[in-house]
């Protein structure tokens, strides 16, 4: 009797001693060397994973005269790119410029869905025998993830503003050494130039810390909304597990698409003024 009551106690104490809790970083799986593998990268390489072979599928599929999934695609494209002619005002700007947006559309929306399956964050194992370490992680629930997005999106538009508008052009709009340069030349004919272009200068240093901050703004939007969604429905789930968490696991599918739907928005406009020419 002794022995049976040790044996319940034990189990109780093992069972009691498991413990997961939700992180804001991305919990290790493996290495590769010296690399080390996050749960939220497996599923981000997953998300690349179904985006080529969905690619390759597509391709093979396409005809002259579209029908079936084509047709719906063509829809989907016509319809993006007429909201991204409303961002850019121009569609020979717009075809030089989707690809990415979409791109990015497409992978943050898959991230943001994917973490809501069932089975990601459930499946596991035990770490030291008493905490809980997921397989699997919502990508954009990670903030490596959405900061190298950001990344993509602020320094992607800066090396599409040197390609379209001249690197000397573009280099202005932020160290506006020609407003510098046209003091000496003009200062006899517009004396007021001496106060002007010096504030022209300072203004494009004010645009390099709004770089910065477009890296911050983008990345942390990103990574709060999708993270405090997961912790949401964790939480929920720990109060009642059935039927509750349906209404909120809709709700995020909503979030994931408005969510993926700004970052790409905000990316055509970061690359259509990267785009544009100072003066205009």
């Amino acid at each position: 009797m002794s022995e049976t009551i040790s044996t319940t106690n034990t189990a109780e104490a093992s069972s009691q001693n498991v413990s997961h809790e939700v992180t804001l970083f991305a919990e290790p799986v493996f290495d590769i060397g010296k690399f080390t593998v996050t749960n939220a990268l497996i599923n981000t390489w997953a998300v690349v994973l179904v985006i080529i072979i969905a690619s390759f599928v597509i391709r093979k599929k396409i005809a002259k005269i579209p029908r079936g999934i084509q047709n719906a695609f063509e829809i989907i494209i016509e319809g993006a790119l007429n909201m991204a002619d409303s961002v850019t005002g121009d569609r020979c700007k717009t075809e030089k410029i989707f690809p990415f947006a979409f791109s990015a559309f497409l992978f943050i929306l898959l991230n943001n869905w994917l973490g809501l399956l069932p089975g990601i964050g459930s499946i596991g194992w035990l770490e030291g025998g008493h905490t809980f370490v997921p397989w699997f992680r919502g990508g954009t629930a990670d903030l490596n993830t959405t900061l190298a997005l950001a990344l993509f999106a602020v320094v992607g538009s800066n090396l599409f503003g040197f390609v379209t508008v001249g690197i000397w052009r573009h280099t202005n709009k932020y160290l506006n050494f020609k407003a510098l340069a046209e003091i000496p030349r003009k200062i006899r004919k517009e004396p007021t130039i001496i106060f002007v272009n010096p504030i022209k200068f300072f203004v494009g240093i004010i645009e390099i810390i709004g770089e910065v901050a477009k890296v911050a703004s983008l990345s942390f939007r990103l990574f709060g909304n999708i993270f405090a969604g997961e912790v949401l429905l964790t939480s929920i789930a720990v109060i009642f597990a059935f039927v509750l968490p349906i209404p909120f696991m809709f709700l995020e599918v909503i979030v994931g698409i408005i969510q993926a739907l700004i970052f790409a928005m905000l990316l055509l406009v970061y690359f259509t003024i990267a785009s544009t020419v100072e003066e205009h």
